[in-house]
Protein backbone atom coordinates (compact mmCIF):
# COMPACT_ATOMS: atom_id res chain seq x y z
CA UNK A 1 0.00 0.00 0.00
CA UNK A 2 1.17 3.42 -0.64
CA UNK A 3 2.38 5.42 2.89
CA UNK A 4 0.80 8.53 1.62
CA UNK A 5 -2.63 6.95 1.73
CA UNK A 6 -1.69 7.48 5.77
CA UNK A 7 -0.44 10.90 5.30
CA UNK A 8 -2.56 13.81 7.18
CA UNK A 9 -2.05 17.51 8.66
CA UNK A 10 -1.49 18.01 12.14
CA UNK A 11 -1.56 21.67 13.56
CA UNK A 12 1.33 22.05 16.40
CA UNK A 13 -1.17 23.02 19.31
CA UNK A 14 -2.34 20.28 18.96
CA UNK A 15 0.82 18.07 20.16
CA UNK A 16 1.13 17.87 23.94
CA UNK A 17 4.13 18.90 25.52
CA UNK A 18 2.81 17.30 29.30
CA UNK A 19 0.33 15.07 30.20
CA UNK A 20 -2.48 15.93 32.18
CA UNK A 21 -3.54 16.04 35.88
CA UNK A 22 -4.58 14.01 36.94
CA UNK A 23 -3.84 10.96 34.34
CA UNK A 24 -6.95 9.63 34.15
CA UNK A 25 -7.89 13.34 33.39
CA UNK A 26 -7.70 12.74 29.58
CA UNK A 27 -10.21 12.96 26.76
CA UNK A 28 -11.26 9.64 25.28
CA UNK A 29 -12.55 9.56 21.94
CA UNK A 30 -14.96 6.18 21.76
CA UNK A 31 -15.09 4.84 18.21
CA UNK A 32 -18.06 2.52 17.43
CA UNK A 33 -19.42 1.21 14.26
CA UNK A 34 -21.79 3.81 14.21
CA UNK A 35 -20.60 6.99 15.60
CA UNK A 36 -17.68 8.52 17.38
CA UNK A 37 -18.57 9.56 20.71
CA UNK A 38 -16.45 12.27 23.29
CA UNK A 39 -15.42 10.83 26.35
CA UNK A 40 -12.92 10.64 29.46
CA UNK A 41 -10.73 8.13 30.25
CA UNK A 42 -12.46 8.24 33.86
CA UNK A 43 -15.56 6.80 31.58
CA UNK A 44 -13.79 3.86 30.58
CA UNK A 45 -15.16 1.29 32.87
CA UNK A 46 -18.82 2.01 31.90
CA UNK A 47 -17.75 1.37 27.99
CA UNK A 48 -16.52 -1.68 29.02
CA UNK A 49 -18.43 -5.56 30.40
CA UNK A 50 -17.93 -7.31 33.21
CA UNK A 51 -15.46 -10.01 32.14
CA UNK A 52 -13.20 -7.93 29.47
CA UNK A 53 -9.61 -8.47 30.04
CA UNK A 54 -7.69 -5.56 29.78
CA UNK A 55 -4.18 -6.60 28.37
CA UNK A 56 -1.01 -3.85 30.11
CA UNK A 57 2.14 -3.60 28.83
CA UNK A 58 4.28 -3.58 32.32
CA UNK A 59 7.68 -2.60 30.42
CA UNK A 60 9.78 -0.07 32.29
CA UNK A 61 11.19 3.15 30.33
CA UNK A 62 15.28 3.32 31.14
CA UNK A 63 16.73 6.53 31.42
CA UNK A 64 18.16 5.84 27.70
CA UNK A 65 19.82 9.19 26.89
CA UNK A 66 23.44 9.62 27.62
CA UNK A 67 25.75 12.84 27.89
CA UNK A 68 29.55 11.86 27.74
CA UNK A 69 32.77 13.40 26.05
CA UNK A 70 35.28 11.14 23.39
CA UNK A 71 38.52 13.09 24.66
CA UNK A 72 37.23 16.68 24.46
CA UNK A 73 34.60 15.90 22.07
CA UNK A 74 30.72 16.02 23.51
CA UNK A 75 28.65 12.49 22.77
CA UNK A 76 25.03 11.70 22.83
CA UNK A 77 24.11 8.76 23.08
CA UNK A 78 20.25 7.20 22.86
CA UNK A 79 20.55 3.62 23.90
CA UNK A 80 17.68 1.48 21.40
CA UNK A 81 18.38 -2.05 21.79
CA UNK A 82 20.11 -3.90 24.26
CA UNK A 83 22.04 -7.34 22.32
CA UNK A 84 23.03 -8.45 25.72
CA UNK A 85 23.45 -7.29 29.11
CA UNK A 86 26.44 -5.41 28.60
CA UNK A 87 26.40 -4.69 24.73
CA UNK A 88 23.58 -2.08 23.55
CA UNK A 89 23.35 -0.23 20.15
CA UNK A 90 22.61 3.37 20.25
CA UNK A 91 22.26 6.27 18.01
CA UNK A 92 25.31 8.90 18.18
CA UNK A 93 26.31 12.34 17.93
CA UNK A 94 28.31 12.40 16.05
CA UNK A 95 28.65 9.01 15.07
CA UNK A 96 30.97 9.22 12.19
CA UNK A 97 33.32 10.65 15.14
CA UNK A 98 33.47 7.27 16.54
CA UNK A 99 35.18 4.38 15.99
CA UNK A 100 35.79 1.00 17.76
CA UNK A 101 38.05 1.07 20.35
CA UNK A 102 36.71 4.66 21.52
CA UNK A 103 35.92 5.20 25.33
CA UNK A 104 32.97 7.77 25.95
CA UNK A 105 33.32 8.44 29.42
CA UNK A 106 29.71 9.66 31.41
CA UNK A 107 31.58 9.73 34.76
CA UNK A 108 34.44 9.09 36.23
CA UNK A 109 33.22 5.75 37.17
CA UNK A 110 30.77 5.17 34.44
CA UNK A 111 31.84 4.99 30.74
CA UNK A 112 31.05 2.94 27.30
CA UNK A 113 33.23 1.09 25.11
CA UNK A 114 32.52 1.63 21.03
CA UNK A 115 33.06 -2.04 19.46
CA UNK A 116 31.66 -1.51 16.10
CA UNK A 117 28.45 -0.46 14.48
CA UNK A 118 25.05 -2.00 13.40
CA UNK A 119 23.02 -2.80 9.77
CA UNK A 120 21.26 -0.15 10.97
CA UNK A 121 23.84 2.69 11.30
CA UNK A 122 23.78 2.48 15.05
CA UNK A 123 26.86 2.19 16.88
CA UNK A 124 27.33 -0.58 19.54
CA UNK A 125 28.95 -0.01 22.55
CA UNK A 126 30.03 -1.96 25.60
CA UNK A 127 29.55 -1.02 29.58
CA UNK A 128 31.74 -2.79 31.77
CA UNK A 129 29.15 -2.91 34.63
CA UNK A 130 27.02 -5.68 35.81
CA UNK A 131 22.94 -5.41 35.00
CA UNK A 132 22.05 -4.07 38.19
CA UNK A 133 25.00 -1.45 38.64
CA UNK A 134 24.46 -0.20 34.82
CA UNK A 135 20.35 0.25 35.55
CA UNK A 136 21.51 2.80 38.63
CA UNK A 137 24.54 3.89 36.44
CA UNK A 138 21.87 4.73 33.90
CA UNK A 139 18.95 6.05 36.81
CA UNK A 140 21.80 8.50 37.98
CA UNK A 141 23.37 9.59 34.66
CA UNK A 142 21.14 9.27 31.88
CA UNK A 143 17.66 11.05 30.67
CA UNK A 144 14.17 10.10 29.60
CA UNK A 145 14.20 9.36 25.68
CA UNK A 146 11.15 12.06 25.21
CA UNK A 147 10.52 11.93 21.60
CA UNK A 148 11.28 14.77 19.65
CA UNK A 149 8.38 15.78 18.47
CA UNK A 150 7.86 17.29 21.95
CA UNK A 151 10.55 19.64 21.48
CA UNK A 152 11.93 20.08 24.97
CA UNK A 153 14.62 18.20 26.81
CA UNK A 154 13.44 15.82 29.50
CA UNK A 155 13.15 17.06 33.06
CA UNK A 156 12.60 15.60 36.65
CA UNK A 157 8.87 15.54 36.19
CA UNK A 158 9.36 13.14 33.22
CA UNK A 159 10.39 10.51 35.48
CA UNK A 160 7.50 10.09 36.57
CA UNK A 161 5.26 11.26 34.03
CA UNK A 162 6.80 8.97 31.37
CA UNK A 163 5.79 5.78 33.05
CA UNK A 164 3.05 3.70 33.94
CA UNK A 165 2.05 3.12 37.41
CA UNK A 166 2.27 -0.49 36.83
CA UNK A 167 5.79 -0.48 34.70
CA UNK A 168 8.19 -3.62 36.29
CA UNK A 169 10.30 -4.98 33.61
CA UNK A 170 13.34 -2.65 32.69
CA UNK A 171 13.98 -2.07 29.23
CA UNK A 172 11.82 0.37 27.06
CA UNK A 173 13.27 2.98 25.70
CA UNK A 174 10.11 4.70 25.00
CA UNK A 175 6.52 4.73 27.00
CA UNK A 176 3.73 2.19 26.18
CA UNK A 177 1.60 5.51 25.83
CA UNK A 178 -1.73 4.29 26.36
CA UNK A 179 -0.96 3.20 29.37
CA UNK A 180 0.27 6.39 30.65
CA UNK A 181 -3.80 7.42 31.70
CA UNK A 182 -4.42 5.14 34.60
CA UNK A 183 -4.44 5.90 37.60
CA UNK A 184 -4.85 3.43 40.89
CA UNK A 185 -8.27 4.79 40.88
CA UNK A 186 -9.15 4.29 38.06
CA UNK A 187 -7.68 0.46 38.36
CA UNK A 188 -9.74 -0.25 41.38
CA UNK A 189 -12.97 0.82 39.57
CA UNK A 190 -12.34 -1.52 36.65
CA UNK A 191 -11.80 -4.18 38.99
CA UNK A 192 -15.13 -3.35 40.44
CA UNK A 193 -16.92 -3.77 37.68
CA UNK A 194 -16.12 -7.66 36.78
CA UNK A 195 -12.89 -6.45 34.39
CA UNK A 196 -10.17 -8.43 34.36
CA UNK A 197 -6.51 -7.45 33.64
CA UNK A 198 -3.18 -9.08 32.68
CA UNK A 199 -0.15 -8.17 32.28
CA UNK A 200 2.36 -8.96 29.40
CA UNK A 201 5.47 -7.36 28.39
CA UNK A 202 7.08 -5.92 25.07
CA UNK A 203 10.15 -3.60 25.23
CA UNK A 204 9.14 -0.40 23.06
CA UNK A 205 12.08 0.85 20.85
CA UNK A 206 12.10 3.81 19.17
CA UNK A 207 11.43 2.65 15.56
CA UNK A 208 8.02 2.14 17.29
CA UNK A 209 7.14 5.93 16.57
CA UNK A 210 9.02 7.39 13.61
CA UNK A 211 7.21 8.09 10.19
CA UNK A 212 8.05 5.82 7.50
CA UNK A 213 10.98 6.56 5.12
CA UNK A 214 9.42 4.34 2.21
CA UNK A 215 6.80 5.19 -0.65
CA UNK A 216 5.22 1.57 -0.18
CA UNK A 217 4.40 -0.11 3.03
CA UNK A 218 6.07 -3.20 1.23
CA UNK A 219 9.55 -1.89 1.34
CA UNK A 220 9.47 -1.29 4.92
CA UNK A 221 11.41 -2.99 6.79
CA UNK A 222 10.15 -3.32 10.34
CA UNK A 223 11.82 -2.77 13.98
CA UNK A 224 12.77 -5.51 16.34
CA UNK A 225 11.25 -5.75 19.91
CA UNK A 226 11.47 -8.30 22.42
CA UNK A 227 8.16 -9.03 24.01
CA UNK A 228 7.29 -11.80 26.77
CA UNK A 229 3.67 -13.76 28.03
CA UNK A 230 4.37 -15.49 30.72
CA UNK A 231 2.41 -19.57 30.50
CA UNK A 232 0.03 -18.93 33.57
CA UNK A 233 -1.09 -15.17 31.54
CA UNK A 234 -0.88 -17.25 27.86
CA UNK A 235 -2.92 -19.36 29.26
CA UNK A 236 -5.74 -16.84 31.12
CA UNK A 237 -5.89 -15.46 27.88
CA UNK A 238 -6.22 -18.18 26.10
CA UNK A 239 -9.17 -19.48 28.34
CA UNK A 240 -10.66 -16.13 28.13
CA UNK A 241 -10.83 -16.14 24.70
CA UNK A 242 -12.10 -19.75 24.14
CA UNK A 243 -15.04 -18.31 26.74
CA UNK A 244 -15.93 -15.23 24.68
CA UNK A 245 -14.79 -12.80 26.54
CA UNK A 246 -13.20 -9.52 24.90
CA UNK A 247 -9.42 -9.22 25.15
CA UNK A 248 -9.14 -5.47 25.32
CA UNK A 249 -5.29 -4.63 24.51
CA UNK A 250 -4.06 -1.37 26.38
CA UNK A 251 -1.89 0.66 23.48
CA UNK A 252 -0.37 -1.37 20.47
CA UNK A 253 2.56 -2.51 22.03
CA UNK A 254 0.26 -4.82 23.86
CA UNK A 255 -1.70 -5.75 20.79
CA UNK A 256 1.53 -6.61 18.85
CA UNK A 257 2.66 -8.76 21.45
CA UNK A 258 -0.42 -10.60 21.67
CA UNK A 259 -0.95 -10.51 17.87
CA UNK A 260 2.38 -12.19 18.01
CA UNK A 261 1.57 -14.77 20.18
CA UNK A 262 -1.88 -15.94 18.63
CA UNK A 263 -2.67 -19.64 16.61
CA UNK A 264 -5.04 -18.99 13.82
CA UNK A 265 -7.79 -19.92 16.18
CA UNK A 266 -7.12 -16.92 18.94
CA UNK A 267 -5.18 -19.18 21.65
CA UNK A 268 -2.49 -17.28 22.83
CA UNK A 269 0.71 -19.37 23.55
CA UNK A 270 3.36 -18.77 25.57
CA UNK A 271 6.12 -15.93 24.39
CA UNK A 272 9.52 -14.82 25.14
CA UNK A 273 10.88 -13.78 21.52
CA UNK A 274 11.73 -10.58 19.33
CA UNK A 275 8.57 -9.22 17.11
CA UNK A 276 8.48 -7.69 13.96
CA UNK A 277 5.28 -7.84 13.43
CA UNK A 278 3.84 -5.02 11.00
CA UNK A 279 0.56 -4.79 10.82
CA UNK A 280 -1.47 -2.97 7.95
CA UNK A 281 -4.68 -2.67 6.53
CA UNK A 282 -5.55 -6.23 5.28
CA UNK A 283 -4.44 -8.11 8.53
CA UNK A 284 -6.80 -10.53 10.08
CA UNK A 285 -6.91 -10.05 13.34
CA UNK A 286 -6.96 -13.39 15.93
CA UNK A 287 -6.21 -12.11 19.45
CA UNK A 288 -7.31 -8.78 20.01
CA UNK A 289 -11.46 -7.79 20.23
CA UNK A 290 -10.91 -3.85 21.45
CA UNK A 291 -7.81 -1.25 21.43
CA UNK A 292 -7.48 1.58 23.43
CA UNK A 293 -4.40 3.53 21.93
CA UNK A 294 -3.38 7.39 21.53
CA UNK A 295 -3.23 9.35 18.52
CA UNK A 296 -0.54 8.30 16.39
CA UNK A 297 2.04 10.24 14.12
CA UNK A 298 1.21 10.58 10.45
CA UNK A 299 2.86 7.70 7.66
CA UNK A 300 4.01 5.75 11.33
CA UNK A 301 3.46 2.37 11.34
CA UNK A 302 1.17 3.02 14.26
CA UNK A 303 -1.30 4.76 12.41
CA UNK A 304 -1.23 2.06 10.22
CA UNK A 305 -2.46 -0.69 12.70
CA UNK A 306 -5.34 1.90 13.82
CA UNK A 307 -6.61 1.54 10.32
CA UNK A 308 -6.24 -1.95 9.72
CA UNK A 309 -7.98 -2.24 12.95
CA UNK A 310 -11.13 -0.14 12.86
CA UNK A 311 -10.80 0.62 9.04
CA UNK A 312 -9.39 3.57 7.05
CA UNK A 313 -12.30 5.54 6.81
CA UNK A 314 -13.51 5.14 10.48
CA UNK A 315 -9.90 6.10 11.10
CA UNK A 316 -9.34 9.27 8.93
CA UNK A 317 -12.86 9.93 10.10
CA UNK A 318 -11.90 9.81 13.89
CA UNK A 319 -8.51 11.57 13.71
CA UNK A 320 -10.29 14.52 11.67
CA UNK A 321 -12.75 14.50 14.43
CA UNK A 322 -10.10 14.55 17.34
CA UNK A 323 -8.19 17.45 15.17
CA UNK A 324 -11.35 19.63 15.22
CA UNK A 325 -12.46 19.19 18.67
CA UNK A 326 -9.00 19.68 20.38
CA UNK A 327 -7.70 16.45 21.05
CA UNK A 328 -4.24 15.85 22.46
CA UNK A 329 -2.06 13.95 20.39
CA UNK A 330 1.06 11.73 20.60
CA UNK A 331 2.64 10.16 23.75
CA UNK A 332 1.19 13.33 26.45
CA UNK A 333 -1.75 13.12 24.65
CA UNK A 334 -5.41 11.55 24.51
CA UNK A 335 -6.85 8.29 24.18
CA UNK A 336 -9.24 6.73 21.99
CA UNK A 337 -11.21 3.16 22.41
CA UNK A 338 -11.52 1.16 18.79
CA UNK A 339 -14.46 -0.72 19.93
CA UNK A 340 -15.63 -1.85 16.10
CA UNK A 341 -17.67 -5.34 16.20
CA UNK A 342 -17.59 -5.31 12.18
CA UNK A 343 -13.47 -4.73 11.75
CA UNK A 344 -12.36 -5.04 8.46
Amino acid sequence: MRVDQFDFSLPADRIAGRPVSPRDAAQLLHVTNEKLTDLGVRDLPDLLADGDVLVFNDTRVIPARLFGKRGEIDVELLLHRAETAEIWQALARPAKRLKPGDIVQFSESFSAEVVGRADDGSVRVRFDLQPDALSAALQEHGHMPLPPYMGRDDDEQDRQDYQTIYAAEDGAVAAPTAGLHFTSDLMDRLKAKGIATSFITLHVGLGTFQPMKVDDTDDHVMHHEWGHIREDDAAFLSTAKRDGRRIVAVGTTSLRTLESASGEDGSIRPFAAETDLFIVPGYRFKAVDVLMTNFHLPRSTLYMLVSAFAGIDRMKAAYAHAIESGYRFYSYGDACLLDCADRP
